[in-house]
């Protein structure tokens, strides 16, 4: 593997490796599951008692944020990806909380991937950085995964 000079490859972090750890057991929890109404509401309960562990103002945030999500674009079920709070259309994450805490990061995020239908143009945002969830950003969002769906 080509690199700069003098620079060296010191592999996954340790938060990294245990975002890994945190989606392999996810994967093999899900797979253990009977029915799919089984699933889906062990997944929710695995989103909430994620969400209940982060810390104050995280919690606060994500609560909402998963309020807003499961309101606003009912197609959507929760489920852990990664260890975070996401969302999911046939199994396939379009959005995802993040904390600033999982990755000692500045603020939380609202993420989206490539498979949230928010194409506007040639460039458009797939993250949001959050450090509060006001009524103007609890519409904001709303208005997201409703069009993300």
């Amino acid at each position: 593997m080509a690199g700069a000079a003098g620079s060296t490859y010191e592999g996954f972090t340790v938060d990294e490796r245990a975002a890994m750890k945190a989606h392999a057991l996810e994967q093999k929890k899900a797979a253990r599951r009977a029915s799919a109404a089984e699933k889906a509401a062990e997944a929710e309960r695995d989103v909430l008692a994620k969400i209940a562990e982060m810390q104050d103002a995280d919690r606060v945030m994500a609560e909402r944020v998963h309020a807003v999500v499961t309101a606003n674009a009912p197609a959507l079920a929760p489920k852990l990806w990664y260890g975070m709070p996401a969302y999911a259309l046939d199994g396939k994450v379009i959005c995802f909380f993040q904390s600033a805490e999982k990755f000692k990061a500045r603020y939380a995020t609202l993420g989206f991937s490539d498979l949230a239908k928010l194409d506007e143009g040639p460039m458009w945002a797939a993250g949001f950085a959050l450090t509060e969830v006001t009524p103007e950003v609890e519409a904001r969002i709303a208005e997201l995964v409703r069009r993300a769906v």
